[in-house]
């Protein structure tokens, strides 16, 4: 029976617990102190079509991520567990120049080719557009993809951990290498999962690492309604802000980028105050919401903005994953499988060699 250790307990440590507690032959503990967790204050908007950025291997990821969804439902579904998580509702982009708009549109049929999921696409008027979501205004058309989704993170997370039964220790941990295997609080490991987002030099430093993973602040407010939203898509305008509905009226407007206030777990008032001032006369029913609450997380960034994953370099049977970036509910769950993989050195549609740990986690020469 092999030890697997997994520290981290967010999206990509709980998929990667799900799929090793599958193996009649692993032994599976998950370690997680629980704080300023990226997952639990996500958006968790699934609609990377759109996307401009110029870096293939990132749109690859994102693109089989969106697609991986699919398969992870059915296999939670066998394993008798809700899909409550999970609900293909549609997106709405919103663009300032509606010129724009035509060629969002072209892109997004080129790219249906290999991303059937994206759906119908077209562009719509105020009204057709409020038969989708009743009360959005500003705009004289905008951007629907009926494929675009929307995931609870906190939730899924739930579902994972509930599925896979695995052991699940509370508190913050380190890592000793030995001769054979490694230790975390009193265990021995044969092999570790390191899915501790901007938390990863935290583990590694202390071995005399350089990690370029750095911290990003995000906020969201969640608002309660009495409209049912279960329907609704998401909005996504230009700028910072982006609305999410969720059942039973609730409803998500976020988030925050700030790369500036390191692992800072503060309630920011005034910038959720301005999100609120600019999302307003897109949809002023907002005024009329009955309640209010914060999330605030700390994503994980790095330098060029590219996520990465693969074995730790110098450290047989460790693998890690980090910055993940704002896209850590679309790419989360196919590196947490891949990570999964990799511990059973089975195939993988992701080549690691495309995001390469090494670039970004460094073993300093020792004098």
């Amino acid at each position: 029976m092999k030890k697997v250790a997994i520290i981290g307990a967010g999206i990509v440590g709980a998929t990667a617990a799900y799929y090793l507690s599958k193996e009649s032959d692993l032994e599976v503990t998950v370690f997680d102190h629980g704080q300023g967790q990226a997952t639990k204050a996500a958006a968790g908007i699934i609609s990377p079509w759109f996307s401009k950025r110029r870096n293939k291997a990132w749109y690859k990821m994102a693109r089989l991520g969106a697609d991986f969804y699919v398969d992870l439902l059915a296999d939670l579904e066998k394993s008798g567990q809700a899909i409550d998580f999970y609900q293909r509702s549609g997106v709405f982009l919103l663009k300032k120049d509606e010129s724009k708009l035509e060629e969002l549109y072209q892109l997004a049929l080129q790219r249906r080719e290999e991303s059937p999921l994206i759906g119908q696409l077209a562009i719509l008027d105020p009204a057709s557009a409020n038969e989708l979501f009743p009360g959005l205004q500003g705009f004289d058309h905008l951007l629907y993809a009926s494929g675009g989704a929307r995931v609870d993170g906190q939730l899924l997370v739930t579902r994972l951990l509930e599925a896979s039964q695995v052991k699940l220790v509370k508190e913050k941990v380190s890592l000793t290498p030995l001769a054979s295997g490694y230790q975390i609080g009193e265990e021995v490991f044969d092999q570790v999962i390191l899915a501790t987002g901007a938390w990863l030099g935290d583990i590694l430093e202390p071995l005399g690492y350089e990690v370029d993973v750095r911290p990003q602040k995000g906020q969201l407010r969640d608002y309660q309604l009495s409209e049912d939203l279960e329907s609704y898509p998401v909005v996504m305008p230009e700028g910072e802000w982006d609305l999410i509905p969720f059942a039973g009226g609730k409803l998500s407007l976020g988030a925050t980028h700030e790369n500036d206030m390191g692992f800072d777990l503060t309630v920011d008032e005034t910038l959720l105050q301005q999100m609120e001032e600019a999302a307003l006369p897109h949809y002023p029913v907002l005024a009329k919401a009955t309640s209010r609450a914060e999330r605030v997380g700390i994503r994980a960034y790095t330098r060029d903005f590219s996520p990465f994953f693969g074995q730790v370099p110098g450290l047989a049977g460790v693998y890690a994953a980090s910055g993940l970036g704002s896209s850590g509910l679309t790419t989360g769950p196919i590196i947490g499988y891949h990570l999964a993989q990799l511990v059973q050195s089975r195939e993988m549609t992701l080549d690691p060699a495309n995001y390469p740990i090494e670039n970004y986690v460094k073993r300093l020469k020792i004098e």
